[in-house]
């Protein structure tokens, strides 16, 4: 499997097959929004877009980046969304890095998003997908972000060595900026255990697909059993 690592930025083409990647926090938030019921999550183009979208649904829940903010329901923070009953929900997400790289692949013809969470979950799906190519968006930092990398590579390898240990790939991401900005509260709308939960390797036992349906890019649940 020929595989590629590139920020949002560095993507000259639309891939046949992306893996989206954002460990800290978007990607990890959309699982645990499964994971607590939710039916879908439609990955919003901006904060606008998400407030149009909660104003001509009013049963959906819109969920930001950042401190709470008029219009939203919650904050970007596993944390924090794991207390919350979100049965039977569509959940509208607007993020800083995660939203904008899966949009920004909506044309290929499989998108997945991604985190230690739903690793295996992701490889696997690789794996029965048979690409001969895959290219990884590392969302975070203009793509430097060294936890999405080091997600990013460990999904890579285990699509192809199902028994690659995750310990290395986990300290790089705990070892990362994006982790110490979380810990240190720097970025805001925080729950004192969101690094790890971001850090958790298997979490959930689905792999997460977005596909274009109309204008809107709709993220669900795959291959999750019962």
């Amino acid at each position: 499997m020929d595989t590629r690592f590139l920020g949002i930025a560095d993507l000259s083409e639309v891939p046949s097959v992306a893996v989206v990647v954002d460990v800290m926090r978007a990607f990890t938030v959309a699982a645990w929004a499964f994971a607590q019921g939710a039916e879908q999550i439609v990955l919003a183009e901006s904060l606008d877009e998400a407030l149009a979208l909660k104003a001509s649904h009013p049963d959906w829940v819109a969920l930001k980046d950042g401190p709470p903010a008029p219009g939203f329901d919650l904050v970007n923070s596993p944390g924090l969304l794991r207390s919350v009953d979100l049965g039977g929900r569509t959940v509208v997400q607007k993020t800083t890095a995660g939203t904008v790289g899966a949009l920004a692949v909506k044309e290929a013809s499989l998108v997945l998003c991604a985190g230690f969470v739903v690793a295996e979950a992701t490889a696997r799906l690789l794996r029965t997908s048979k690409s001969d190519s895959v290219t990884f968006v590392v969302t975070g930092e203009d793509g430097q972000a060294d936890e999405d990398l080091a997600c990013a590579q460990y999904i890579a390898r285990r699509a192809t060595e199902a028994g690659t240990d995750a310990a290395e790939f986990v300290r790089r991401a705990g070892e990362s900026r994006a982790a110490a900005e979380l810990a240190e509260g720097v970025r805001q709308g925080v729950h004192a255990d969101d690094v790890a939960l971001c850090l958790e390797v298997d979490r959930f036992p689905f792999a997460m697909v977005a596909t274009l349906e109309g204008s809107l890019m709709v993220l669900r649940p795959w291959g999750a059993s019962g």
